[in-house]
């Protein structure tokens, strides 16, 4: 199905890790989900004239009719982020915990230099996104049947199973080619656990190859 992969690709570029030890005390599977993108936010704590900043600042945009904020983006740690005039901001994009904050850092740098006062108040990690391929297709229809109100699988209007996980509390999409992918996630450890959580399921809805 074209739309499915389209959805897998979309849903933030999958990727894998490899190659690397495994602690099999954390991840019984041998499988260790990938941090795609990790969403925080800080206050700078002062108030923000956004033309001035958007006027003053390499690489950022600012369209108040389109949007209430100054996008700002840099390239190393490779992210972007929503600078609102009260002093709140969104750093979006990173793939590590230290990354994050060292993005939002420097946007608060970017910030002081053009002569605000601003500070670095209240970093917070609000989401995190993982991924991981368990490397054999899936049966989601069954996988349904079992999950009773936790999963949602329509395929007609999205090609994954959506699996709301009670603890941690995660959002989890399962794809028949064995993608999937987690999100709603304050720290690391929650994707690690709820993928672990979520792996026999999946093993026991294993598509079986048919053999000609």
């Amino acid at each position: 199905m074209a739309s499915a992969a389209g959805a897998e690709t979309t849903v933030l570029g999958l990727g894998l890790r490899s190659g690397s030890a495994v602690d099999l005390d954390v991840h019984p599977s041998g499988l260790v989900p990938t941090i795609q993108n990790i969403v925080a936010t800080v206050n700078l704590d002062c108030q923000l004239d956004l033309q001035h900043i958007a006027n003053g600042a390499r690489n950022a945009e600012y369209n108040p009719k389109r949007f209430a904020a100054v996008i700002m983006r840099i390239r190393d740690p490779k992210t972007t982020a929503l600078v609102f005039a009260s002093g709140k901001m969104v750093c979006t994009g990173a793939k590590s915990e230290e990354h994050s904050r060292l993005a939002a850092r420097k946007y608060a740098r970017i910030v002081q230099k053009l002569g605000f006062p601003a500070r670095f108040k209240d970093f917070k990690i609000q989401n995190m996104v993982g991924s991981c391929d368990v490397k054999f297709p899936i049966r989601l229809e069954g996988l349904a049947m079992v999950s009773g109100t936790f999963a949602n699988y329509e395929p007609e209007i999205f090609p994954g199973l959506i699996y709301s996980m009670a603890d941690p509390k995660v959002v989890i999409l399962a794809f028949v080619s064995g993608k999937v992918v987690l999100t709603g996630a304050k720290v690391r450890e929650e994707i690690y656990r709820a993928f672990e959580n979520i792996y026999p399921m999946l093993v026991q809805f294993r598509k079986r190859q048919q053999h000609r």
